[in-house]
């Protein structure tokens, strides 16, 4: 299947030297950017961002390992299939498969893997659904779905309220959030972030550019594959990971509504813990510690390097 080369967009200026392509992949394309050399890494970004929520962080493993940065299906300059009446084309299970299939198209079948936010929940089903493909697990600021869910009281209802909102049938949330989603986006981005300008503002134009109505319609059918297909996938199966793991959070926001080291302790037996000062948007808000933790976790084992094989 072919890959190709898409016009330039002012966010190429925020990954200096990365390689942009397109992958077809499990019936989709997906958009990606990859650089570096040495052990692959991939890394997926979350709501309602793309890959660029990675451009602090990516250079720097870039510098040690081969990063591929692509944008989930729904998101970005990916494809936007429709979510169909189960929402499965939106299933974490779905979603991972197209990244397993991105890394195979460039030459990497084991890798490491980091995930944010949403992209932390397909990190998680990819590491469940293909154990011999990932060497290490990180996941960024998230406790698992049925955890969400499963503790949804008043208190949390009010702060994870888009599990709520988002789930809703179409098309409500999307000629809601429509009416206006300059203002829903950056709403958002204040809310989760710990101060208001931590995201840089080249970042914030990129998320704009794509938040158009086909993404509104994407990322709602993500949640609501979240709130339903996703939760028959988790509760049908005893979940353990066996890959080592690495749980990041932000100390004030996560943190404070969940103990997150005890809920990934139950899934992951090596488990490593990492809670940071930090807002949502920890790959932009912390990313020298990101980074670091990132690197340090990922260089456990080593493994022989390889460079993308776009043959």
């Amino acid at each position: 299947m072919a890959i190709d080369s898409p016009g330039r967009t002012r966010s190429e200026d925020l990954f200096p030297g990365f390689v942009t392509s397109t992958v077809d992949v499990n019936g989709v394309s997906i958009h990606l950017r990859y650089a570096g050399t040495g052990p692959p890494v991939l890394l997926l970004h979350g709501y309602p961002q793309t890959h660029v929520a990675w451009h602090r962080v990516a250079p720097v493993l870039s510098e040690r390992f081969t990063v591929v940065c692509p944008d989930l299906r729904g998101y970005g300059d990916s494809a936007k299939p429709a979510g169909g009446k189960d929402h499965r084309a939106y299933a974490k299970r779905t979603m991972a498969q197209d990244q397993v299939e991105v890394m195979a198209r460039l030459g990497f079948s084991r890798f490491a893997l980091a995930g944010h936010d949403r992209g932390a929940r397909v990190a998680l089903r990819l590491a469940l659904d293909h154990p011999d493909a990932v060497s290490h697990l990180a996941v960024l600021d998230i406790v698992p779905t049925r955890a969400i869910y499963g503790n949804l009281d008043h208190r949390h209802a009010m702060t994870v309220w888009r599990y709520l909102f988002l789930t809703q049938a179409a098309d409500l949330p999307e000629r809601l959030i429509g009416g206006d989603p300059g203002w829903y986006l950056r709403r958002t981005f204040e809310e989760w972030s710990a101060r208001p300008d931590a995201l840089d503002p080249r970042a914030v134009e990129e998320y704009l550019r794509c938040f158009d109505p086909d993404t509104i319609h994407a990322t709602c059918e993500d949640y609501r594959a979240g709130g339903t297909i996703d939760l028959a996938h988790d509760r049908a199966e005893h979940q353990t990971l066996h890959c080592p793991t690495l749980a990041i959070w932000s100390r004030h926001g996560l943190g404070e509504q969940y103990d997150v080291a005890a809920i990934w302790h139950a899934l992951a037996p090596d488990l490593r813990c990492e809670p940071i000062d930090s807002g949502h948007f920890i790959a932009e808000e912390c990313p020298a510690e990101t980074a670091a933790q990132l690197g340090s976790f990922f260089s456990i084992p080593t493994y022989p390097a390889r460079s993308p094989d776009l043959g």
